[in-house]
């Protein structure tokens, strides 16, 4: 088969099917279609996925931040360190908190938060830091042992951004295990899906209680309104998606670094760097990203033959018109902005769609 005679290969696609259909349906059957007794089962079931005690569902991975965030005690005048180079919901949530974000820069070859800058950001402020909030970028998990390494020094709580790692392991234990709290998110190009949705998991009882008033307008069991909070709530529909899907997210993740191997072994000779995955570390590959110094160039080259590319994330957080105040430089991240670009590696990736895409890699020259 031609490059030419091959579909063409989208960088993200969710996979749904007809057990969810099915699950929907009998949701919309029961007429209990708001936050209820599905919702609650999935909270428990993905709690035990993650090896904690408590899972508290919310509408979209930005409340799920927000929601640990709060619920771990962060609030107006706190200090943050987190990373420049993430979606800006990152930083979003801890301002939604009141608090400030402060950048860290990343690593030059995982593109994750740097734990020696993470130490520098927090000397250069006297040591005043309240959490510290690593991302597990792209699916590969962030150097928790460091992290909290420096967060404990500073009596300072960990929560993880996990909004692209389902399925991800650290030192054998899966993220959203690795800090006080954690957040996912169920946006359809995860690694699984809820439509909308997220996730806040933890060990710790009196953060998953803050964190089920906080999405409830803070309400206890006794419908006392303690304290302020949001509508926050996934509904009874999400979550039948979100079970069923999380019944599927180790085939999903499988068939991710599955893809991820072939196609590192395709860009064997491309110029073109490949994802880094340190010792110990299981990456669930939420993106396959690559980087290349003519990227603009890279992406037309795919484009022409039938290959969608995703570029995560062109301008970083600091460099974002809502953080013109934020006048420090991030070299690594900015040079990463300007130099990565995913690839497709979802599940719906076929064989053949592997090979048209290492045919492709195989032409490219850069300028």
């Amino acid at each position: 088969m031609s490059l030419e005679d091959h579909r063409q290969i989208p960088v993200a696609e969710p996979a749904l099917g007809s057990e969810e259909r099915e699950r929907v349906r009998e949701v919309l059957d029961s007429g209990m279609i708001a936050d209820g007794e599905e919702v609650r089962a999935f909270e428990r079931e993905f709690a035990t996925t993650c090896h904690v005690d408590r899972g508290v569902a919310t509408s979209n991975g930005t409340t799920a931040l927000h929601t640990a965030l709060r619920a771990c005690g962060i609030g107006e005048g706190d200090t943050v360190v987190t990373t420049p180079f993430s979606f800006v919901a990152t930083a979003n949530a801890v301002r939604f908190c009141g608090a400030e974000p402060v950048f860290a820069d990343i690593d030059p070859d995982t593109y994750n938060l740097d734990p020696t800058a993470v130490r520098e950001a927090i000397e250069i402020r006297g040591g005043d830091v309240d959490a510290v909030l690593p991302v597990h970028l792209y699916g590969l998990p962030a150097p928790m042992d460091e992290i909290a390494a420096i967060a404990e020094e500073y009596d300072a709580a960990v929560v993880e951004d996990a909004a692209q790692a389902h399925g991800a392991r650290y030192r054998d234990e899966p993220v959203g295990s690795l800090g006080d709290a954690a957040a996912f998110s169920f946006y359809p190009t995860k690694n699984m899906t809820t439509g909308e949705g997220g996730m806040v998991v933890t060990d710790d009882e009196a953060v998953a209680d803050r964190a089920e008033r906080f999405v409830n307008h803070g309400r206890n069991e006794r419908y006392d309104h303690v304290e302020l909070g949001h509508n926050f709530r996934m509904t009874n529909i999400a979550a039948a998606i979100g079970r069923v899907q999380l019944k599927r997210l180790s085939r999903f993740v499988r068939a991710r670094r599955d893809n991820a191997a072939a196609l590192t072994e395709a860009l064997a000779e491309a110029p073109v760097d490949p994802p880094t995955v340190p010792d110990g570390v299981d990456h669930a590959f939420h993106q396959y990203t690559v980087r290349a110094p003519d990227r603009e160039r890279l992406v037309a080259h795919l484009d022409d033959h039938g290959i969608d590319t995703g570029v995560y994330y062109p301008t970083p957080i600091h460099e974002q018109p809502a953080y013109e105040g934020v006048d420090e430089r991030f070299p690594v991240a900015e040079r990463a902005a300007a130099e990565v670009v995913s690839l497709p590696v979802h599940p719906g990736v076929s064989e053949g769609d592997r090979g048209a895409i290492a045919d492709a890699l195989a032409l490219y020259q850069p300028q």
